[in-house]
């Protein structure tokens, strides 16, 4: 009898530590799972303004929005260990948007210009760009001279608007939404020419058929990062991972990605 006792004790025991050992496992992996949601949930977010009618700088890919800046931001929050969020919006609401902190910061092929630093502090320069004019085929546009006096479309708030009405006065320049638009209204002939980014000129050049870019360029600059004056810490953060994408090469096997050597 006391033999069968001792049996059942020895059962009943095992079967306990059984259950507390398996109950004790669950905890663990339920705190490790908690743990990494939380961890997840945690992540920074860093939201980036941007106009996606710009290729190849950004521009949409089915429902994502893709192009230079974009992997350019994607490799910057990596390196921050942050979550890159990318909003789509008018260009010319983007620096009011940081302005107003709604967004952490601007990257839209955007120039550095003294006019935006006023309202913005900007990173260093990771791309060139160059102000072209697009024209008709059998335009009697010649030269950046020839352009006195001619309709010019262009989009709002860039720095082909902002020079072109410096330039040319601001009865003659029509305003778009974007360079598509701009370039319809050149090949519908209510604007004898467009001015806007090397890059997206050829692009729409290439998809409209009778246009072509003329061979002197209008002005040259510098593309940049923009954000809120006050908030220095994070332009800080952001320009260090942006030097150092410059210094390793990522920032330029990303632009060759896009733009190949003529």
């Amino acid at each position: 009898m006391k033999k069968f006792l001792c049996i059942a004790l020895a059962v009943i025991l095992t079967v306990s530590m059984v259950a507390a050992f398996a109950a004790c496992s669950k905890d663990n992996k339920e705190t490790t799972a908690a743990t990494e949601a939380t961890t997840t949930e945690a992540k920074e977010t860093l939201v980036m303004a941007t106009n996606a009618e710009f290729p190849p700088y950004e521009f949409h890919e089915g429902d994502k929005i893709v192009g230079i800046d974009a992997e350019i931001a994607q490799a910057i929050a990596d390196k921050l260990g942050m979550e890159l969020k990318i909003e789509d919006v008018q260009f010319d609401s983007i620096i009011p948007g940081v302005q107003a902190k709604k967004y952490d910061m601007g990257m839209a092929g955007m120039t550095v210009t003294k006019e935006r630093q006023e309202s913005v502090n900007f990173s260093t320069s990771y791309a060139k760009g160059v102000q072209v004019v697009i024209i008709k085929e059998n335009s009697d546009i010649k030269s950046i001279d020839d352009l006195k006096g001619k309709k010019i479309g262009v989009q709002t708030s860039t720095t082909g608007d902002i020079y072109a009405t410096d330039d040319f006065g601001e009865e003659n320049i029509t305003k778009f939404d974007n360079g598509a638009m701009a370039t319809q209204a050149l090949v519908a002939g209510k604007v004898d020419c467009v001015i806007i980014d090397n890059e997206p000129a050829k692009n729409y050049v290439a998809a409209n058929e009778g246009l072509k870019i003329l061979e002197t360029s209008y002005v040259e600059e510098d593309y940049a990062i923009c954000f809120n004056k006050e908030n220095t810490e994070l332009m800080d953060k952001v320009n260090k991972a942006l030097e150092e994408l410059i210094a390793d090469g990522t920032v330029k096997t990303i632009v060759d990605k896009y733009i190949k050597a003529d």
